[in-house]
């Protein structure tokens, strides 16, 4: 079942496209059916710089077990450093 339900949320970074690196300001995240991954629903993440076009994005498909541990490393690999590395690199 597809809810539409979407998350949009401001970010700050880089993503690697087909076309080279690009500026990621937007992230996009639901859960729908996959074009390219082979199951009946995937998280979806579109990591976007949406002034450049719909062709400025890096796409993710997602199993869920899959989401659920990249996001999980995330915190975990965010945690495990000093707060002040990160907040170094926004002064």
């Amino acid at each position: 079942m597809c809810t539409y339900q979407t998350e949009l949320l401001a970010v700050a970074g880089s993503g690697k496209g087909p076309a080279g690196w690009l500026r990621v300001t937007q992230a996009s995240v639901y859960v729908d059916h996959p074009v390219h991954a082979m199951a009946g629903h995937t998280v979806n993440i579109d990591l976007r710089d949406p002034a450049q076009g719909p062709a400025a994005r890096v796409a993710l498909e997602l199993h869920a077990d899959a989401a659920r541990a990249l996001a999980e490393s995330i915190l975990r690999s965010i945690d495990a450093v000093p707060a002040a590395l990160f907040e170094e690199e926004m002064r």
